[in-house]
């Protein structure tokens, strides 16, 4: 269990970071899905950002 929160964590901050450094001022959903194997145990996290890019571009 403590693996799965410390994952997540990093998720976090790696989807964090990546709005920072892209100057992303508007985020419009953020949607995290699990990947299973063939027996239905969870093997990953996947996370899909939506977000609408500043008129001049990223930066």
């Amino acid at each position: 269990m403590f693996r799965a929160i410390n994952e997540l964590n990093e998720l976090d901050k790696k989807a964090n970071d990546f709005i920072k450094e892209n100057n992303i001022k508007k985020v419009i959903s953020v949607s995290d899905t699990c990947t299973t194997d063939d027996t239905g145990a969870t093997i990953g996290i996947i996370r899909a950002v939506a977000y609408e890019e500043n008129a001049k571009g990223r930066k």
